[in-house]
C-alpha cells in the first residue's frame, strides 16, 4: 500500500492501493486521449465552422476566447476545492465535458448557442487540467519535475495529434464527423478514467460543507494568491503563454506576409509542438537535479529571443528553426513551473497552487493575441513580435528578482530566529 501525500486540511488521508506508475501511465493516457478530442474541435475545425454561421471576425475571437475564460473563472476555485474533496471524483467533471461536448456542435446554428456551448466546453481543461498536475505532483514528491514533463508531454502529443486528424478530416468529410470523432475520443478518455476513478482506496469520508470548510477554503486562496514566489512563478508562464498566444494567432499570417504558404505555416506549428514534446520530460529531470528557478528565466529569455528572431526572418528553414527554439524554450518553462508551484505548496494546497498556476497562465494566453493584434495592426509584425518578445526578457528579470528577493527576506528571518 502506498499512502498519498495527499493530505487536505479536513483530516481526511486517501490511501492508493495501485502503484503510482500505473496510475501515472493511465492518467497519461487520459490526457493523450482528452486532448486529442478537444483540439480537434479547436483547431483548425473552429475558426471556419464559426465564419459558416455567418460569424464577424470579432465574434470568431469570441467564440475561440471563450472556453480559455472558463478557465480564467474557475481553475482556481476547483484547485481550492479539490485540496478538500476527493480530487479524482472531481476530475470526472472535466472528463465529463470532455466527452459530451463535442457532439453538440454539429446541431449549433448561430453563433450565440455556440459560444454557450464553449463556455461549457472550457470545464473540460478547467477542471481536469490543474487537478491532474495536482495528482501527478502529489504521486511523485522526489522526482516531480521528470513525472510532470511527462505528463504535459503525454497532453501535448495528444494536443498534436488534433489538430492534424482534424484538418485532415475537415477536407475530407466536413464539421460534423470531425466533432462527431472528437466526441469519440472523448469517451474513450473516459472509460479510461474509470480505471483511475475506481482503484481501489481506503478513504475518510470528508465532512459535509460548513461554514468553517468555506472560511477554509477562502483562507486558502487568500494564501496562495498572497504568496509571492507562486504569484511570480504563474506569471512568468503567463508571459511564455502571451507569446504561445500570439504566434497561434499571427504567424500563419505573418508567413503568408513573407510568402509562405499555409501548410508551411502549420509546419512552423508541428516543429514547435514535436520540440516541446520531445524536451519537456528531458528538462524536467533537469530542473529536478539543478533546480527550477533558473531555468524558469533561461526559458523566458529563449522564448523571447526566438519570437524576436522570427520577425526578423523570412525565409522557411530559418523560420523552422525559431519555431523549434520557441518549442523548446517553452518546454524549460513549463516543465519547471509547475513543478515548482508543487514545491512551493509544501504539499498542502496542491491543487490551490495549480489553480492559480491555470488561472493566471489563461489570462496571458487569452490576452497574447489581443495584445499582439494591437500591436501588429500599430506597429507592424517586426515590432509587434519584438514587443512581445521583449515582454518576455522583462519577466525573466522580474521572476529573478522576486525570487532573490524573497531568498534574502527568508535568510534574514532565519538570522533573527538564530539570534
Amino acid at each position: 500500500m502506498i499512502r498519498s501525500p495527499h493530505s487536505p486540511a479536513d483530516g481526511r488521508v486517501e490511501v492508493m492501493a495501485h502503484p503510482p506508475t500505473m496510475l501515472f501511465v493511465v492518467l497519461c493516457g487520459v490526457g493523450f486521449l482528452s486532448f486529442i478530442s478537444y483540439n480537434l474541435v479547436r483547431m483548425p475545425a473552429l475558426a471556419p465552422f464559426t465564419e459558416s454561421l455567418g460569424a464577424s471576425p470579432a465574434l470568431v475571437g469570441m467564440v475561440i476566447a471563450a472556453s480559455t475564460m472558463t478557465g480564467v473563472l474557475l481553475k482556481l476555485p476547483m484547485g481550492v476545492l479539490s485540496d478538500v474533496i476527493n480530487r479524482r471524483r472531481l476530475m470526472l467533471i472535466g472528463i465529463l465535458a470532455f466527452a459530451f461536448p463535442p457532439f453538440a456542435y454539429p446541431h449549433v446554428t448561430d453563433v450565440e448557442t455556440l459560444i454557450v456551448l464553449r463556455v461549457v466546453h472550457g470545464l473540460a481543461t478547467a477542471t481536469f487540467t490543474p487537478l491532474a498536475l495536482a495528482m501527478v505532483a502529489e504521486m511523485y514528491q522526489d522526482t516531480r519535475g521528470a513525472a510532470l514533463g511527462w505528463y504535459t508531454s503525454a497532453a501535448q502529443g495528444g494536443a498534436l495529434v488534433g489538430p492534424v486528424l482534424g484538418g485532415w478530416l475537415v477536407d475530407q468529410s466536413g464539421f460534423s464527423l470531425t466533432f462527431e470523432i472528437a466526441g469519440v475520443f472523448g469517451v474513450l478518455a473516459l472509460l479510461l478514467y474509470m480505471v483511475v476513478l475506481a482503484a481501489p482506496s481506503s478513504t475518510v469520508v470528508p465532512p459535509k460543507v460548513t461554514t468553517t470548510t468555506v472560511s477554509d477554503l477562502l483562507a486558502s486562496v487568500k494564501r496562495v494568491i498572497s504568496h509571492s514566489q507562486m504569484r511570480m512563478t504563474s506569471l512568468a508562464e503567463a508571459a511564455k503563454m502571451m507569446a504561445n498566444g500570439t504566434l497561434m494567432a499571427f504567424l500563419p499570417l505573418y508567413g503568408l506576409s513573407v510568402g509562405l504558404s499555409l501548410a508551411e505555416g502549420g509546419w512552423l506549428f508541428g516543429v514547435q509542438g514535436l520540440t516541446s514534446f520531445v524536451a519537456k520530460p528531458f528538462m524536467g529531470r533537469v530542473s529536478d537535479r539543478v533546480g527550477r528557478r533558473p531555468l524558469i528565466m533561461l526559458g523566458l529569455v529563449i522564448c523571447g529571443l526566438a519570437i524576436m528572431g522570427i520577425s526578423q526572418t523570412t525565409g522557411f528553414v530559418f523560420l523552422l528553426l525559431l519555431a523549434a527554439v520557441f518549442g523548446f524554450g517553452e518546454a524549460v518553462v513549463t516543465s519547471s513551473s509547475a513543478a515548482l508551484i508543487a514545491d512551493l505548496s509544501g504539499g498542502q494546497r496542491l491543487g490551490a497552487g495549480m489553480g492559480l498556476r491555470g488561472t493566471i497562465m489563461d489570462i496571458g494566453h487569452a490576452g497574447g493575441p489581443i495584445v499582439a493584434g494591437v500591436l501588429v495592426g500599430t506597429i507592424g509584425y517586426t515590432g509587434g513580435f519584438i514587443a512581445i518578445g521583449s515582454i518576455q526578457l522583462v519577466a525573466a528579470l522580474g521572476f529573478g528578482a522576486v525570487m532573490y528577493r524573497t531568498q534574502i527576506a527568508s535568510s534574514s528571518s532565519m538570522d533573527d530566529k538564530a539570534c
